[in-house]
C-alpha cells in the first residue's frame, strides 16, 4: 500500500523516485528527493578543496625546506621534491584498486583523510623539532650547509610520505564519488553533472590560491610549524563536515559481482594461454569484430581470451566479448599515456627549479614588502580561473562552428595543445634564465648566491602564465579521456592512471636531474644545478626540456592521430 508521500508503507520508494544502481547510508534504494545532486556534492568539493590546500600548502613550497632548514643542496632537494611528488602521483593507482575492490569510495576517502590529519600533525611536529638555523650553520673553509639531526629528518620524510600514501587513497576518490551523486539516466541530473565538474575544478583552484598566497608567506616569514599546521587543522574540519553529509550520500553498487581487474586480467591470462590455439568451428576473430566493428584490427591477439579449448566443457569463468573489449579500452590508452611522460617532466619544474630561479630575483611589491618565490605558483591558478570560463564561452562556440562537434575540439586535440603551450613556456624560461644570469655578470653578483639580482621577479610571470594555460587544456583534457575512456566499473582507476603520468614523469624528472649534476660536476667546474644559482646553468637545462617538448609534441601527435575512441561518435 502506498501512503500519501509517494512511500510504500515498508518505507520503500517508488521506482519513479528512486535512483538506479546506487542505495543511500542504510543500504536501501536511493531516492533521488532525499539523496544526492548539489547537496550532497557541496560536502564533496568542501572536502577537496581542503584537500588541495593542505597538498599545495607542502608540495609548493617543499623545496624552499629543504634547502632551507634541513640544508640540502639544490639539486639534492629539487630530486626530493621530484621524488616525493612521483609518489604522491602514483600510490593512487594502489588507492583507486583498494577503493573499487574493497573498501568502497566512502570509506577509503574517510580512512584517507585520517592518515593525512596524521601525516601532517607529525610534518607539523617535525618542523617544530628543528633546532638549528641553516644561515647560521656555514662552514666558511667549504661553504657546505651542516646537517641537521638525524632523527629530524627521519620524523619529516616519515611525516611526508604519509602524507603522500594519505593523498592516494584521497585523490582519486573524491571526485568519482562527487560525480556518483549525480543520476545519469535523469536529464537534469545529468546537466548538474557536467557542471559539477567544472564547479569541482574552480574551487579546487581556489583551495590551490589561498595556499600558495597565505600559507608560502606563513612558512617563510612566521614559522614553518604553523604553515604545515593550518592544513593539518582545514583537514580536521573537512573531514567532520564530509562526515555530516553521510545520510545525504548515494553510494553505488556494482552492477557485475566479479572484481573488475581480476576480469580484465584473466582476458591477458586466457589470451596469452591460447595464444597458439586456434578456432574450430568459427572464427572467434571474425565473431569479435562484428560486435565490436569500431575497433578495427588492433589488438586481435586479445581475441582468443573468447576460446574454449575442444573437448572441454565450457569454462565457468570464460571471458565475454565485453571483458574483451574493455582489456583492449585499456591497452589504447597505453600510446597516449606514455607520450604525455615529456609533459610531465616539463610540469615537475614549476614547483622546482621555477621556485629557485624566482628567489634570487627582486621580489618586492611595495617598499619593505616582498612576496615568497613560492608564491608566484599562484599566477598558474589564477591563469586556470580566468581561462576557463573564456575557453568555455569563446573558443569552444568558435571551435564548434567550425568543426561542427559538440565539444568544438577532441579531448585528444584539446592535450595537444596545452603541450604545444607547455614548449613555448620552457622556451620563454630559457631566455629569462638567460637574461638572470647576463644581469648577474653586469652587476658583479656572480660570486654572491645570497645577493638580490636587480631583476624584477615579474619578468617569471610570462612562463607561469603561459603553463597555467597549458594545465587548463592538457590537465583537463586528460582528466576528461581516461576518465571517459576506461570501462565504468574503473572510473577511479581511470583518474588514478591520468595522475601516475605525472609520477612517472616526476621521477624522470628527479632521474635527468642527477644525471646531469653528475655529468656536469666534475673537474672543479659549476654544474648546471650548482648551489649558487648565479654560476648555474638552469638555462641550459630550460633548453633541454624544450626539445623535449618538440619530440613529445611530434610523438603525441602521432598517436593521437591513430586513436579510435571507445565510445562511438565520442569526440
Amino acid at each position: 500500500m502506498i501512503t500519501g508521500n509517494g512511500v510504500s508503507e515498508a518505507g520503500t520508494p517508488l521506482l519513479d523516485d528512486v535512483v538506479r544502481g546506487s542505495v543511500d547510508f542504510n543500504g536501501l534504494p536511493a531516492n533521488k528527493a532525499k539523496s544526492g545532486c548539489w547537496r550532497s556534492a557541496s560536502f564533496i568539493i568542501g572536502v577537496e578543496v581542503a584537500e588541495r590546500f593542505a597538498y599545495y600548502g607542502i608540495s609548493s613550497n617543499l623545496i624552499s625546506y629543504l634547502t632551507g632548514p634541513l640544508g640540502q643542496s639544490t639539486a639534492t632537494a629539487a630530486e626530493n621534491v621530484n621524488a616525493w611528488n612521483g609518489t604522491a602521483m602514483l600510490l593512487p593507482l594502489l588507492g583507486a584498486f583498494v577503493a573499487d575492490s574493497f573498501f568502497g569510495r566512502y570509506r577509503t576517502i574517510i580512512i584517507a583523510s585520517l592518515l593525512y590529519v596524521l601525516g601532517l600533525g607529525f610534518l607539523s611536529i617535525s618542523a617544530a623539532l628543528h633546532s638549528f638555523n641553516s644561515s647560521d650553520c656555514q662552514n666558511e673553509a667549504n661553504n657546505m650547509a651542516c646537517s641537521p639531526p638525524p632523527f629530524e629528518v627521519i620524523v619529516f620524510f616519515f611525516s611526508l610520505y604519509l602524507a603522500a600514501f594519505a593523498q592516494a587513497g584521497h585523490k582519486p576518490c573524491v571526485q568519482a564519488f562527487g560525480a556518483d551523486q549525480f543520476d545519469e539516466d535523469d536529464p537534469e541530473e545529468c546537466k548538474a553533472q557536467s557542471s559539477f565538474f567544472n564547479w569541482w575544478y574552480f574551487s579546487m583552484n581556489g583551495g590551490i590560491l589561498v595556499a600558495l598566497l597565505v600559507l608560502s608567506y606563513i612558512q617563510e616569514n612566521l614559522s614553518w610549524e604553523l604553515g604545515f599546521g593550518i592544513p593539518c587543522i582545514a583537514m580536521c574540519f573537512a573531514l567532520i563536515i564530509f562526515l555530516l553529509g553521510s545520510t545525504t550520500y548515494r553510494f553505488r553498487i556494482n552492477s557485475d559481482e566479479r572484481n573488475p581487474f581480476v576480469r580484465i586480467g584473466y582476458v591477458f591470462m586466457k589470451a596469452a594461454r591460447n595464444r597458439h590455439a586456434a578456432p574450430t568451428v568459427a572464427s572467434i576473430e571474425e565473431e569479435a569484430q562484428l560486435i565490436l566493428p569500431h575497433e578495427g584490427s588492433k589488438f586481435k591477439f586479445l581475441d582468443k581470451a573468447l576460446l574454449t579449448p575442444d573437448g572441454s566443457e565450457k569454462d565457468r569463468n570464460v571471458c565475454s566479448i565485453g571483458d574483451v573489449h574493455d582489456a583492449k579500452a585499456l591497452l589504447r590508452l597505453v600510446p597516449i599515456w606514455c607520450s604525455c611522460l615529456g609533459y610531465a617532466v616539463v610540469f615537475s619544474q614549476t614547483s622546482t627549479l621555477f621556485t629557485k630561479q624566482g628567489a634570487t630575483m627582486d621580489r618586492h611589491i611595495i617598499s619593505g614588502f616582498q612576496i615568497p618565490a613560492a608564491s608566484l605558483q599562484a599566477l598558474i591558478s589564477l591563469s586556470i580561473v580566468l581561462v576557463m570560463p573564456i575557453y568555455d564561452r569563446v573558443v569552444v562556440p568558435i571551435a564548434r562552428a567550425i568543426t561542427k562537434k559538440p565539444a568544438g575540439i577532441s579531448m585528444l586535440q584539446r592535450i595537444g595543445a596545452g603541450i604545444v603551450l607547455s614548449f613555448i613556456s620552457m622556451v620563454i624560461a630559457a631566455l629569462v634564465e638567460r637574461q638572470r644570469l647576463e644581469t648577474a655578470i653586469k652587476y658583479g653578483l656572480v660570486n654572491k648566491p645570497k645577493a638580490t639580482i636587480p631583476m624584477s621577479v615579474w619578468w617569471l610571470a610570462p612562463q607561469y602564465l603561459l603553463f597555467g594555460i597549458a594545465d587548463a587544456f592538457t590537465m583537463v583534457g586528460l582528466q576528461e579521456f581516461f576518465y571517459d575512456q576506461v570501462p565504468s566499473e574503473l572510473k577511479s582507476i581511470g583518474l588514478a592512471l591520468y595522475l601516475s603520468i605525472f609520477g612517472i614523469g616526476s621521477f624522470l624528472s628527479s632521474f635527468l636531474i642527477s644525471v646531469i649534476e653528475k655529468a656536469t660536476s666534475g673537474d672543479g667546474h659549476d654544474s648546471w644545478f650548482s648551489n649558487n644559482l648565479n654560476r648555474a646553468h638552469l638555462d641550459y637545462f630550460y633548453w633541454l626540456l624544450a626539445g623535449l617538448s618538440a619530440a613529445t609534441i611530434a610523438t603525441y601527435a602521432y598517436f593521437a592521430n591513430h586513436y579510435v575512441y571507445n565510445r562511438k561518435g565520442k569526440v
